[in-house]
């Protein structure tokens, strides 16, 4: 049986933060720069395989597609930042690792997530217009709506529109997350294909918000022309997306899961803490 159960699963999370919070810089880079490229090809991939459906089909079709491009990233064993709000905050709970280490890992992999996603969107935004001299097609379409979406709507709508960006991001998280976690569960690669599939096909299918996923479709949309300014990105989805994202992964994965899962003081020491009546009632059931 290749299955890892979930106390044994959470010592290998332990684990995984003190590998990652042991990576030199350039690692996090490289590895976080070929997760966010591989992010991107997937949120393509699903969006084109969607085109021409309903809109219930489309999510149906889009959340199955995207997951091949976050099992990539756990059979290579690369770097994402929404995975790692949950993995870090372990190992600091567990006395493995410490806020310093988890900051550092997280704004680095960021950082190469981010490189990722805009080197590929750029080439795709060269590939569709032909070097930026024709209109961009059904897809680039597709990834300026979905971008306006994601920014111009949460404008409109002020404040609600900025908090309803940080709810979809904690809950986009606490399944992408789930998804990291669960690449660990099995130690076969049909195994961990299987189970990261469940929670990142809900996600995407769901349309919630994942800050590296964006970080791919709103630059790439404003290449397209989409009418969208940094600021706007910025403030009206970055930030509030990401900081959703770390609540959804750490709060309500990581360390959810940790407690979940910690240890349980013995019987015996049980009865001592309740005092003689405790320790009578272990006798008896002895």
């Amino acid at each position: 049986m290749d299955y890892v159960a979930p106390q044994r699963l959470m010592e290998e999370v332990e684990a995984a933060s003190v590998k990652k919070a042991a990576l030199g810089t350039r690692t996090m880079l490289l590895k976080g720069f070929l997760s966010g490229a591989l992010l991107a090809y997937a949120t393509a991939l699903a969006f084109k395989a969607s085109e021409g459906f309903a809109t219930g089909a489309a999510a149906l079709i889009s959340g199955a597609v995207f997951p091949v491009g976050f099992a990539m990233i756990v059979l290579l064993g690369l770097e994402l930042a929404t995975g790692n709000f949950a993995i870090l905050p372990v190992g600091i709970v567990r006395g493995r690792t410490g806020y310093a280490a988890m900051l550092r890992n997280w704004g680095w992999v960021y950082l190469g997530n981010f490189l990722g996603c805009i080197f590929v969107g750029f080439l795709l935004s060269v590939m569709l217009t032909e070097a930026f001299i024709q209109d961009a097609g059904p897809l680039g379409a597709k990834i300026v709506a979905v971008a306006q979406s994601k920014t111009l709507v949460y404008e409109h709508a002020g404040a609600a529109g900025w908090w309803t960006a940080f709810v979809k991001g904690i809950l986009c998280n606490w399944m992408v997350a789930m998804g990291t976690v669960l690449g660990l569960s099995s130690t076969s690669t049909t195994g961990k294909i299987a189970a990261i599939w469940l929670p990142v096909a809900t996600f995407f299918a769901l349309a919630l918000e994942h800050s590296v996923v964006n970080m791919f479709v709103i630059p790439t949309a404003m290449l397209l022309g989409a009418g969208i300014g940094a600021t706007q990105w910025l403030f009206w989805n970055q930030l509030p997306v990401t900081l959703g994202n770390i609540v959804g992964g750490a709060l309500l994965t990581g360390l959810l899961l940790h407690y979940c899962n910690a240890a349980q003081p013995a019987p015996a020491q049980d009865a001592a803490a309740a005092g003689p009546v405790g320790e009578a009632m272990t006798a008896a059931l002895r």
